[in-house]
Formats: C-alpha cells, structure tokens, sequence
C-alpha cells in the first residue's frame, strides 16, 4: 500500500480524492483543519484562509473547531476505505479533560491517533499530557506540527517527551521545517521519534532523513499545502526502487497503524 501520511480537509473533497488517485496513493491520514486554503481564489481570501491557520498554530481562539469536526466526521464517513482518522484535542487543558477528550474523540470514534496538535511556539511541552492519555489507552500514534512557528526547542522538548513516554510513537511532521537536521540526530537516538516528510524545502533533507532513518520516516503531502504527486515524486528521486523505499511510502506507517 501507498500511505499518505498526513493530508487535511479538502472542501469540496472530489479534487482531494483526484490528487490521491494522481498520486497512486491507496489510503491517506487525515486531520481535521479550520482553515481552507484550498477554498481561495485570489491574494485577499487566501489571507483570510490563511490567518486562520496563524491563530491556530498560536494557540488562538477556537472559532471554527466544531465546524472542522463536523467536515472530518463527514470525510470518514463518506469514505471509510480511502482515509484514516487522526483526532485532534485542544492543548493547555488539565490532564483529565485531555485523558477524556482522547477517549471520546480518538478512541470513541474508532481513530487511529492524535493530531495533527499544534502547540504555540517554545511550548512543546503542552502535548505531555495528550502522551499520558496515549500511553493509557494502547499508544496511539501522536502527530506534532513540525514547521514554523515550531521552534528548535520545540524538537528538542518533543524528543526529550519522547524518551519520557518510550510506548507512544511521536511523529514530527514537515520533517521539521528550518530544523530538520537536528530532528534526524535527535530521532537518530529515540526509537519511538518519527519523522513524516511533507514540505520539506531540501531534497537532501529528505534524503539524509531517509538514509539515517529508513524504518522511521513517512511519505506524506500536507495536502492541501502541499501535492501528493510532488511528495511521492520526491522520495521516490532520493531512493532506488525496493525495500527503503517501500516503508517510506507505506511500509513503515502501515506497521504504525496494524495495517493488513
């Protein structure tokens, strides 16, 4: 199986289904998202969409979350077979809010993991209690935002709560943006540390990421901010046809997830 390891939302869905087919992608992990760059049509409403999308990622306001949940619950639905869910909870709450927004709204709904959590720049340390409630209900895999305005510390905190919690699989998307190098040597000496590719600017990122970590990195696009063809295209530059490149696009995220 082809595995896209993160995608959004897309409204409408159908150009979100025709990438995936493009792409020759079976299954894809979908987010919820407020935001819809994928809806703009000129400069002004993608700058809408867009500071959206800031908010969030600093920790705004919460405009919108129910309407994201509702637009995710439909995808699922609509097909079961072509996406799988990851759930989101809102950081910054006290330990037995998140342990129960993680039952109703992960494990409750069948998903198969946590994310894509995105904490506000420097507090990586908000996601430890949604690795505490991921440890008590079997280690579902926890997905953190890894581009701006995630910071250097940041992946140093997510890998030092990695070692904290060895059971959870803790994936940094984006490879994580500016600072992808020191993610590869800090995931390089944490087994349970990740890395999904998507957006990723340097091709030699990617091939370095793969290279040290062959068993430990995922094919995704970031759709809608990124392409599914462009992604799979850019592994499939830096790695010769067989096995590597097979966990890459798939393989490793199908083992992650119990996939048949």
């Amino acid at each position: 199986m082809i595995l896209d390891a993160h995608s959004h939302v897309h409204d409408p869905l159908d150009p979100q289904l025709s990438a995936l087919d493009d792409a020759g992608v079976d299954r894809a992990v979908l987010f919820l998202t407020r935001p819809h760059p994928e809806r703009a049509t000129d400069v002004a409403s993608l700058r809408r969409e867009m500071s959206v999308l800031e908010d969030a990622l600093k920790g705004g306001a919460d405009d919108g979350y129910a309407r994201a949940w509702r637009e995710f619950d439909a995808a699922l639905a609509a097909h079961p077979g072509r996406f799988l869910g990851f759930g989101s909870v809102r950081l910054g709450r006290p330990a037995e809010e998140t342990m129960a927004a993680v039952e109703r709204d992960v494990v409750g709904r069948g998903l198969y993991g946590i994310g894509e959590l995105t904490p506000p720049p420097d507090r990586a340390d908000l996601i430890e209690p949604v690795l505490q409630a991921s440890h008590e209900h079997g280690a579902l895999p926890v997905v953190v935002h890894g581009y701006a305005p995630t910071t250097a510390a940041d992946v140093r905190t997510l890998a030092a709560l990695a070692s904290r919690y060895p059971q959870v699989p803790l994936i940094i998307s984006q490879l994580a943006g500016a600072n992808w190098l020191e993610a590869i040597e800090l995931a390089r000496d944490t087994p349970n540390l990740f890395l999904e590719l998507s957006t990723a600017t340097l091709i030699f990122a990617v091939r370095l990421a793969i290279q040290e970590l062959p068993t430990r990195t995922l094919f995704g696009s970031d759709a809608p901010y990124g392409d599914p063809v462009v992604a799979r295209t850019t592994v499939e530059r830096v790695t010769p046809p067989g096995e590597v490149r097979d966990r890459v696009l798939g393989g490793n995220l199908a083992e992650l997830l119990g996939l048949r």
